[in-house]
């Protein structure tokens, strides 16, 4: 899979209609396979927060083997499957590695990422020095790591599991 330069932007006020756009097109396709909703994970679904211009997408699935025969209708959605973390979710880019504009992550609710995914976003929202904290993060490891998504991804690891923590400490 060939990356795309890693680029943090301002915030785009946008990006919640784009996910709700995409989400209406996925909702038909997945239907027969939802459980727990799609949702909008990812730094574009917290307010005022930089972000990589990528909408990230998290679908809860009943089961992730019977959900690989929306792969094709997936794909005339634009698409790509990538077997990124196949034992935890089925992950696709659209419209392609080379130029991303959604990720989307097809998990098991039961699986404990399916719940970090949104835990970390509600607390991202619901604490703008978190989210400024992060934000700092993010555009430092863009800078540094430009051209490697693994190190860039890797370099927030520590921030995301200390957050989660948190919330898990206080829930």
């Amino acid at each position: 899979m060939t990356d795309q330069r890693i680029e943090v932007v301002p915030y785009d006020p946008a990006w919640p209609a784009r996910f709700d756009e995409e989400r209406r097109l996925l909702e038909d396709v997945l239907g027969p396979w939802l459980e727990s909703g799609i949702h909008h994970v990812g730094s574009t679904a917290v307010p005022g927060l930089a972000a990589k211009p990528v909408i990230d997408i998290l679908a809860g699935v009943r089961d992730r083997e019977d959900a690989r025969a929306a792969f094709d209708s997936l794909a005339a959605l634009g698409y790509c499957y990538f077997p990124y973390r196949a034992d935890e979710m089925h992950w696709f880019c659209k419209p392609s590695p080379a130029f991303r504009t959604h990720h989307l992550h097809l998990i098991e609710p039961a699986h404990p990422r399916f719940a970090a995914e949104l835990a970390f976003r509600d607390e991202l929202r619901a604490h703008p020095e978190t989210a400024a904290e992060y934000a700092a993060l993010k555009l430092r490891l863009a800078e540094r790591h430009r051209d490697d998504r693994e190190a860039y991804t890797e370099g927030k690891t520590a921030f995301v599991e200390a957050v989660l923590a948190r919330v898990a400490a206080t829930s």
